[in-house]
């Protein structure tokens, strides 16, 4: 599998020159498989740029949604493929309570948006799974799901296909005050051994205690949850909005100085607009 990373930031935008390098863009990663279809992770305004590269393309389409905050379904509207007749965009939402399924719909609408989601042109429908023990087939790739820890919850992603593996976990607070959904060695049991793990690392230590219970982590509490669950490689993601290129090269440094202390292994990189990682053993 090859990941693809076109939006890497949270909460909202980040554009400017401070930006340029891991880009300013709000979540969205492509899934390349041997399937012919493809796998798209949230739908932030990254999403829009691959809409640019998929027009041409009549592919169906896998939309898997964390959750419905606007950062990630905000770039919806703004994606081609919605506007393509007969194009096939299967949806599968976040697991957030309440559950609505429909959100990334309901944003058109003529209060938020100038055209109305029954004017779209694609066959877009949704995926009907509802418990979070459902393991969902898509060609030969197999995934499951958790609840994060985060306002009105929401999914992480574990995705295995033959021997490699991947985790997505996005909007997720380790260690919250409120909003536990999934407990920490719940997360250690669920990632354990895999090959990559994309996890929120929103904030430094010193985002607390003022941030504690807004539903993300810092990048200390991510390395120490993938030391723990031995996994391969770390992906540090959702990257502050006010955050600066040189102040996320700055957490990296911290990043491999905290493993480098714990004597681990384990290899760490910073999501990167239009950068591409293959997921192999």
């Amino acid at each position: 599998m090859k990941l693809t990373f076109y939006g890497v930031r949270g909460s909202i935008p980040a554009p400017g020159i401070s930006a340029v390098k891991y880009g300013g863009n709000t979540p969205c990663i492509h899934i390349e498989s041997d399937n012919d279809f493809h796998i798209i992770l949230d739908s932030g305004t990254g999403i829009i740029t691959l809409g640019d590269q998929l027009i041409e393309d009549h592919q169906p389409i896998y939309l898997l949604l964390s959750h419905n905050h606007w950062d990630h379904i905000q770039g919806f509207p703004f994606f081609r493929p919605a506007y393509q007749a007969h194009r096939v965009i299967n949806i599968l939402s976040g697991l957030t309570h309440p559950l609505e399924q429909k959100a990334i719909l309901n944003q058109f609408n003529g209060t938020y948006f100038p055209i109305n989601n029954n004017e779209l042109l694609a066959d877009i429908s949704f995926i009907n799974t509802q418990k979070i023990m459902d393991v969902i087939h898509l060609g030969n790739i197999e995934i499951t799901r958790k609840f994060i820890n985060h306002p009105s919850s929401g999914s992480a992603y574990l995705f295995r296909q033959d021997k490699n593996s991947f985790a997505y976990i996005t909007d997720n607070e380790l260690q919250p005050p409120i909003h536990q959904f999934t407990k920490y060695n719940d997360w250690v049991d669920f990632i354990r051994n895999i090959d990559l793990l994309i996890h929120d690392a929103q904030y430094l230590p010193d985002d607390f205690p003022a941030k504690l219970g807004w539903g993300h982590s810092s990048y200390d509490q991510v390395v120490d949850l993938a030391i723990e669950a031995n996994v391969g490689t770390l992906c540090l993601f959702s990257h502050d909005y006010r955050r600066s290129d040189d102040e996320v090269d700055k957490m990296i440094a911290l990043a491999n100085k905290r493993i480098k202390d714990k004597n681990s292994t384990l290899m760490v990189f910073a999501a990167r607009e239009l950068c591409g990682f293959t997921v192999s053993s």
